[in-house]
């Protein structure tokens, strides 16, 4: 066995989220599970309890309630999890206003930016509403044609939100691999930047998401629209 390298104070164990959902699941259940390995087993030995349990210490939100945890523990595949339950992703991970940092990102070229859980609800907020004038509706399906940045993971909020699909695929990749990828899904608005950093150098790519919006599925009566955020 290696040298342990590193190893947590008491303090940072007694904070860890892990130890709180254990000491939940012990005061729920009037356990004694002591350890990372007991409460594994008690997981796979009851399963309902642990994710009722996970739910519950989660504070998911929901606008509809679960029926059971799940339908049939004997039928896998195709066990159905929370029948009956209705929630957005999206809501559930904008919970928090505040100022606490929400994103922190950093680029090749040194270049960093924050955003706080109060301005990113609101930069999703106003991105799903641009989204909803340009007719997105729920199940419509929204894609991304960017490099991983703070814009990015604005994009696939505001469309979480309200209750359409998304799908993205990196900047790096040409015209026909990004078709390839999105036409089996048909997509309503198409989301990219004008370029990306790579090794040094700025590569641009809006020629290329031009070709895509030129071809099938983008040229049909859907509306296939660009939100340059000017990154490159």
């Amino acid at each position: 066995m290696g040298k342990l390298l590193w190893q947590p104070s008491r303090d940072r164990i007694g904070q860890a989220n892990l130890t709180r959902f254990n000491d939940f699941v012990n005061k729920k259940h009037d356990l004694k599970v002591e350890s990372y390995w007991q409460l594994y087993d008690w997981s796979i030995g009851h399963p309902s309890d642990f994710w009722a349990a996970m739910w519950e210490f989660a504070e998911l939100k929901a606008s509809r309630g679960y029926e059971v945890v799940i339908d049939d523990l004997e039928k896998f595949p195709g066990a159905k999890w929370f029948p009956g339950a209705r929630l957005n992703f999206a809501e559930n991970l904008l919970r928090h206003r505040d100022n606490r940092l929400a994103f922190v990102f950093r680029g090749e070229t040194r270049r960093s930016a924050r955003i706080t859980y109060a301005d990113l609800y609101d930069h999703v907020g106003r991105l799903a509403q641009s989204l909803r004038e340009v007719g997105v509706s729920p199940g419509d399906r929204v894609c991304a044609y960017m490099p991983n940045l703070i814009q990015t993971a604005t994009a696939m909020l505001a469309t979480t939100s309200i209750g359409a699909v998304w799908a993205s695929c990196g900047a790096d990749l040409g015209p026909q691999a990004v078709l390839d990828r999105f036409g089996q899904i048909e997509p309503k608005v198409l989301i990219t930047v004008d370029g990306y950093y790579y090794r040094g150098k700025v590569f641009r790519i809006l020629d290329n998401a031009a070709k895509v919006a030129k071809q099938d599925p983008f040229s049909t009566e859907c509306c296939c629209s660009f939100i340059y955020f000017g990154e490159a």
